[in-house]
């Protein structure tokens, strides 16, 4: 698969093991990799909700609800909010299942876990057909499961094969409940049991997205699928709050995915939407969102915010008013393991927790393997294995794996004794054993899937005499120039090797001395304005096949062909359709058969939903080499690819299972969420004033970044103390300061903030509607007794003080010095100038030096001028009035921040002087 990131190698051994050749088979064992899956380590956790009103919830809370063995992932509470579903990759294959809950009362983590052990999990399901079974849901009497698996071939290449299923528990019964040829995703049952909607991009089908699919939510009887519905258009991962309210995700132009919320009709002629509005402004993403008509007016959410590399979970409170002008955020996930990323939120149907996945980290639970079992289609002919390494083969006599970690070049032994060696530090792709000499591997130096200039060399690499680490390692350069020579593959009588080179401008196939390269002799086997590559030489030296675009040169769309050593019979072999991508083909022992990767079946749940993979369509396939039989391998959400096959047959048990891992937990969220707002909506003339009537006042806009800090005391010691809160508190998002304009300096406003006494201080926060974030350990969640007030009138409480009528703005210069808020912790610097953290993390929140206060630094636009009795209308935060917002509080005077911005720069930077 393209652009596969780094994979530090995890591995697992349980003692020493004879190191023997496997048994020679007709099939053998297809190796493959797996992007990042080896280091997810998932488990799924859950929090009280309850403390969000008593008491402080910290990481002591957090229980572990999965028994560490595996992958353990999407889970659902069932009706009755005393078990737990979740989907397991046990046994080398993914089935869901049921383990208890603590009780209401709540459990240690060592009392769940003993319950787990009380009760061997079986799975829900059968074994047989292998496929993905994901996002398990139970009707309300608990009598039948509903799920998407991926059991039936979709009727046309590049269809996704995900489709929802309903299956009676007691009987076995299974239903399918999407349309032939049809994809769904994300199931939700509605609180009766009734319905289910599910995101599905409909009778077009998977159109090549591999970030935001393009789908609509759709609605049908959870009997037995009719009266289906298109309800509402350009969305994904419904849940239900009651029977007539659906909350889902969508990913606006800007591409911020945000929460939006849907009022559901159902009549005899099926569901529509009475009305839509979104519930989360643009500037960060929401999704995945999970609501409970046990915890009414909570919807749980992902994540990510600008400024933090992590994916976290909040709770949002949208009751009063049911409005997003009123919405409380509650930080859920970020106090308890800041630097973790947490996954697909769901909320207990009594309202009493909210669960998700995240890794467990070392020491509680399996460690990630070497090589790690996946059941077979077929396994009486082949094995099959994934290892935690890209480009895998085989030395010809079965003992040796040599893989890549993007960087680094490591042989292991393939039984998994004796550990890893690194044989080259550097960045290596991919690998392939000589068919004669023994211990030498060719693979290309330089950066894998770079233009055709780029200098990329195949070298050939000699592990020596011995099979100890100690055996000295010796590289030889085979290509000259480093027109993008790579991806070798030796002729099986040891003379030759075919290779992809760049050197004319498109890479297209040469066939070059094994021994010594390009000076030994080289020819050109293809010739043409498409790129030919990724090519393996048959066991039986009649075939190379490779992958090209030669059916639409430069459109990224790969097909599998074929062609004689000489450059005659060329053929394709397979294409998964206009616009697919067929790549990394290997032969099979006796030369019939290729494996494969592909998007042959499209993809089998919504990208966003798990961690970062480039190519989340990716499975492995087998095809016979006249392109019959094509039959799919792999099945799960992730990505696999580059396939190898060895006729020598592993079989799982003499595979050791004991080094220690490394590296776990080791992975990246999507990288496509690391985005930049535009900040459209602000003001950039001189001189702007801000009112009830401007846009930035009026609308949310799509922020550059959100600012999260506290309210601070401003005492009177000249510098903010940065010193990272111990209790988290009450926090405010705010936006950053608009940049310049290219042309000088931008004249901005003064934030004069006033306070008589500390108990009926105010703050004019005339800011866009952001919502607000609170921490789950400290915040009590709102209530109907809790003082809002409506937010459509003036605020005439808000109290502006003398100067701040006749105050109104100040014009900044250029050249003045910046202002750093100091460190938050060792080794963890502000930016300077920017009011914010070089990570917003794990420290967002910042103690003014004095006790029982929040510190911190937050930017506010100028108050709107005066009505005509002194006060001054003031919406807040999202349409929040000032006297609910996060206020200042302290012994000091009011304050004013002054913005300079260099324009040179472009960034803007903060001086605080003292109201004299």
């Amino acid at each position: 698969m393209a652009r596969l990131a780094a994979l530090p190698l995890l591995v697992l051994l349980v003692g020493p093991l004879l190191l023997a050749a496997p048994a020679l088979s007709t099939s053998g064992t297809i190796v493959f990799t797996t992007l990042g899956r080896s280091r997810y380590a998932f488990d799924i956790f859950a929090l009280p909700l309850a403390p969000l009103a008593t008491a402080a919830a910290g990481p002591s809370a957090e229980v572990r609800l999965t028994d560490g063995a595996s992958v353990n992932y999407n889970g659902q509470f069932a009706p009755s909010s005393d078990s737990l579903l979740f989907v397991s990759e046990r046994n080398g294959t993914l089935n869901l299942y049921s383990s208890p809950v603590p009780g209401a009362g709540g459990a240690s983590r060592r009392e769940a876990l003993e319950i787990e052990a009380a009760a061997p999990l079986k799975p829900l399901l059968p074994w047989d057909p292998i496929a993905l079974r994901d996002r398990p849901s139970l009707t309300r009497d608990g009598a039948h499961l509903v799920y998407v698996s991926t059991a039936a071939p979709a009727e046309s290449p590049r269809r996704s094969w995900a489709a929802v299923y309903a299956t009676h528990l007691s009987s076995g019964t299974t239903r399918r409940l999407t349309p032939p040829d049809v994809a769904d995703f994300s199931p939700a049952v509605s609180p009766s049991g009734e319905w289910t909607a599910a995101a599905s991009p409909g009778e077009n089908g998977w159109a090549g997205e591999v970030e935001d699919l393009s789908t609509d939510i759709y609605v049908f009887r959870t009997s037995d699928g009719s009266r289906r519905t298109l309800a509402i258009r350009d969305g994904g991962w419904p849940c239900w709050a009651d029977e007539t309210t659906v909350f889902f995700h969508r990913r606006d132009s800007d591409g911020w995915y945000g929460v939006y919320r849907a009022k559901i009709s159902v009549t005899d002629a099926g569901a529509s939407a009475a009305s839509v509005e979104r519930i989360t402004p643009p500037g960060f993403h929401a999704f995945t969102p999970s609501a409970s008509p046990g915890a009414p007016g909570l919807v749980a959410v992902a994540t990510r915010r600008p400024g933090s590399d992590y994916r976290h979970i909040e709770v949002i409170d949208v009751s009063s008013s049911g409005s997003c002008q009123n919405a409380y955020y509650f930080e859920v996930t970020r106090p308890v393991a800041p630097r973790s990323h947490h996954f697909n939120p769901f909320i207990s149907p009594d309202g009493a927790r909210v669960g998700y996945h995240r890794c467990r980290g070392s020491g509680n639970g399996d460690a990630p393997l070497l090589l790690e079992n996946i059941k077979s289609p077929a396994p009486d002919t082949f094995s099959l294995f994934r290892i935690d390494g890209s480009f895998p083969s085989f030395s010809h006599d079965g003992k040796k794996i040599a893989f890549v970690g993007l960087p680094g070049l490591y042989v292991v032994n393939s039984d998994g004794s004796g550990g890893r060696r690194q044989v080259f530090s550097g960045n290596a792709f991919p690998t392939a054993w000589d068919w004669k000499r023994k211990g030498v591997i060719y693979t290309s130096v330089g950066p894998q899937f770079s233009s055709e200039s780029t200098k990329v060399d195949v070298v050939a690499v000699s592990l020596g005499d011995g099979d100890s680490s100690s055996s000295q390692v010796s590289i030889k350069r085979l290509t000259l120039g480093g027109e993008n020579n790579a991806f070798p593959s030796p002729s099986p009588d040891g003379k030759w090797v075919v290779f992809r080179s760049g050197r004319s401008g498109h890479k297209n196939l040469y066939i070059m001395d094994a021994e010594d390269g390009e000076a030994g002799g080289i020819r050109r086997l293809t010739e043409g304005p498409w790129s030919d590559t990724m090519c393996n030489w048959s066991p039986d030296g009649e075939w190379i096949a490779f992958a090209s675009d030669r059916h639409a040169p430069g459109s990224g769309s790969f097909a599998i062909y074929m062609v004689h050593p000489n450059g005659t019979g060329l053929r394709r072999v397979v294409h998964s359709g206009d616009g697919g991508r067929t790549n990394h083909p290997w032969f099979s022992p006796d030369s019939k058969t290729l494996v494969f990767t592909s998007d042959y079946a499209a993809v089998s749940a919504e990208p966003v939903s798990n961690p970062h993979h480039y190519q989340p369509y990716g499975e492995i396939f087998t095809v016979n080499i006249d392109g019959t039989d094509i039959r799919r391998l792999t099945h799960n959400s992730f990505e696999d690819g580059t396939p190898s096959w060895t006729p020598y047959y592993l079989k799982p048990k003499d595979v050791g299972e004991t080094l220690q891992a490394s590296g776990m937990c080791a992975f990246e969220d999507c990288h496509w969420l690391n985005i930049k707002a535009k900040p459209d909506n602000f003001m950039h003339n001189k001189e702007t004033h801000l009112t009830s009537s401007t846009p930035m006042a009026r609308e949310t806009p799509a922020l550059a970044s959100h600012r999260m800090w506290s309210g601070s005391n401003m005492s009177s010691t000249a510098s903010l103390n940065a010193s990272r809160l111990s209790t988290p508190s009450t926090s405010i998002l705010l936006p950053p300061v608009a940049p310049p304009e290219a042309s000088g300096i931008m004249s901005a406003k003064k934030a004069l903030l006033s306070q008589s006494t500390v108990e009926s201080s105010s703050m004019t926060t005339h800011l866009p509607s952001l919502p607000r974030r609170h921490s789950l350990r400290s915040s009590p969640l709102p209530s109907s007794s809790s003082s809002r007030t409506a937010t459509n009138g003036a605020c005439a409480a808000c109290s502006l003080g003398a100067a701040s009528s006749s105050t109104a703005a100040a014009t900044l210069t250029a050249g003045e010095p910046s202002w750093s808020m100091g460190d938050t912790r060792p080794g963890e610097r502000i930016l300077r100038g920017s009011m914010r953290p070089a990570s917003l993390d794990d420290g967002e929140l910042w103690n003014a030096g004095a006790s029982g206060d929040l510190g911190g630094s937050f930017w506010t636009p100028p108050p709107p001028p005066p009505v005509g009795d002194g006060s001054a209308p003031c919406s807040g935060l999202c349409g929040t009035p000032a006297k609910e917002q996060h206020q200042p509080r302290g012994r000091a005077a009011a304050r004013r921040m002054v913005w300079c911005v260099d324009s040179a720069m472009g960034r803007a930077r903060g001086k605080r002087r003292r109201r004299r």
